[in-house]
């Protein structure tokens, strides 16, 4: 049986297939064999290393939990004001006036630019001699003014590219029935474009929550991969604390996607026709009742006079 993309394999390809897959499981077998031995042999492995995380929450309470806490409030403020922002620079992108164009594009070009660690570093700078923020708070509005500038830019793209992608037909008929630029794109682009937006979007939410660790590794900021080296300097297991900290991210933003993928379905499920199809009988009956001068609800068609008599 043969796809659009691609021919059904034959018996030698599919003995190929066969081999190739059995090559990579010996191959991924031996490398975590190499690993496993290479941790084993530098005492990497030894219970009183990993002890700490299964036996008490000291060291949840202490280290994971704070600095958990400092990445998810950086995230979901920057989450929050990168989301609208980019929506809005996005659909300025697309203005019909030029002088709104060119700005926006300028602006989310400028941003998308620059690596979003010299904006944090940037940020700190600015905070540091325009602000009275304390020293204390400034690693937290760095990281959160670098993550917006540079993901509100990257959004806006997502944005745009989901509304053209869009067939032209939904704009012209919306235009053809009165509706306003503004009503047009809050009514009929924006609604059907999330969907295809969606996945991008969520993806660019997983980088937000990844990049946070980057204010800790240059601006001392205290979230979870700088709270990791700290309890790692306390126990002495860097490898341990690592792998934890690895974990933590993976569930988070395996939860990210996972809730992405619900919400694309739902959305999708929710734009399907119910597919109930009026049969003869069904035209039939309608087409009597309003012969009748009665429409298919059963109210009367005619025109009624003041005193309720019909005409």
């Amino acid at each position: 049986m043969t796809s659009i993309l691609y021919d059904a394999p034959g018996p030698r390809a599919k003995r190929r297939n066969v081999l190739y897959t059995a090559a990579f499981m010996v191959v991924l077998a031996a490398l975590v064999w190499w690993v496993y031995s290479a941790l084993s042999d530098k005492g990497q492995l030894d219970w009183a290393l990993w002890k700490p995380f299964f036996s008490g929450s000291e060291a949840y309470t202490t280290y994971i939990w704070p600095g958990l806490q400092k990445t998810l409030e950086a995230a979901a403020l920057a989450m929050v004001i990168a989301l609208p922002l980019g929506a809005v620079l996005g659909i300025a992108r697309l203005s019909d006036h030029a002088w709104v164009r060119v700005i926006a594009a300028v602006l989310v070009e400028f941003f998308r630019a620059i690596p979003v660690l010299v904006l944090m570093i940037f940020g700190l700078a600015l905070f540091a001699q325009y602000t009275d923020v304390s020293s204390d708070d400034r690693p937290f509005y760095a990281v959160v003014t670098g993550l917006v500038l540079y993901n509100a830019s990257v959004l806006a793209e997502i944005v745009r590219a989901g509304i053209l992608s869009l067939p032209k037909g939904q704009s012209e008929a919306a235009l053809a029935i009165g509706l306003r630029k503004g009503q047009l794109m809050r009514l009929v682009l924006l609604p059907q474009s999330v969907t295809v937006m969606l996945p991008a979007i969520v993806s660019q939410l997983v980088v937000i929550v990844k990049d946070t660790a980057l204010g800790g590794a240059v601006l001392t900021f205290p979230e979870l991969l700088a709270s990791a080296n700290t309890m790692s300097g306390y126990y002495g297991n860097f490898i341990a604390s690592l792998t934890v900290v690895a974990v933590i991210y993976v569930l988070i933003n395996f939860s990210l996607t996972s809730f992405a993928h619900w919400l694309e379905g739902r959305l999708r499920r929710g734009k399907k026709s119910t597919g109930a199809v009026l049969g003869a009988q069904d035209v039939a009956d309608i087409a009597g009742t309003a012969a009748n001068g009665a429409d298919p609800a059963g109210h009367p068609s005619g025109i009624g006079d003041i005193n309720g008599t019909k005409k």
